[in-house]
């Protein structure tokens, strides 16, 4: 028989978590390197957020029901193409050189990769009445929407 470990948080069971976890790690190191002043420092962190989002997304989705996770999964992809566009940013600012700007979009296209791969696997293996669960809930304690936030 085989021994398998429990783990209780199933988000540190997905690769694409711990790829996640690397990114924002290697940016971090990165953001190291940035010269500081007013407007590097505010591109540092808002891009080491940015960066550490996508695997937060990905542990909060983890918990919940299929639907749910979906939805916390594309936010994920979200923050990826944020990176993409602080990777841009940084280039265009010389914060990040040539090779960084390659081996950014390189890690980038892997995890989006990744993560579209799961929401293909969950979307195929999603019920009727994991749906029916979802719907019934009306998005009660989920982020609205900026186009809700408008509503308000």
């Amino acid at each position: 028989m085989e021994n398998k470990v429990f783990n209780f948080f199933r988000f540190e069971d997905l690769r694409v978590f711990h790829k996640a976890i690397d990114y924002s790690r290697w940016v971090d190191e990165q953001m190291k390197n940035v010269v500081q002043g007013p407007l590097s420092e505010y591109f540092a962190k808002s891009f080491s957020k940015s960066a550490m989002h996508i695997s937060i997304n990905i542990a909060e989705g983890s918990g919940r029901n299929k639907s749910q996770f979906i939805y916390y999964l594309k936010l994920a992809k979200s923050c990826i193409r944020e990176c993409v566009v602080y990777t841009t940013i940084g280039a265009n600012n010389n914060y990040i050189g040539a090779d960084k700007v390659e081996e950014s979009r390189s890690m980038l296209i892997e995890i989006s990769k990744m993560v579209g791969a799961l929401i293909s696997s969950l979307q195929k293996s999603k019920t009727k009445d994991d749906a029916d669960d979802f719907d019934s809930i009306n998005n009660e304690g989920l982020p609205l929407t900026s186009d809700e936030e408008f509503d308000l």
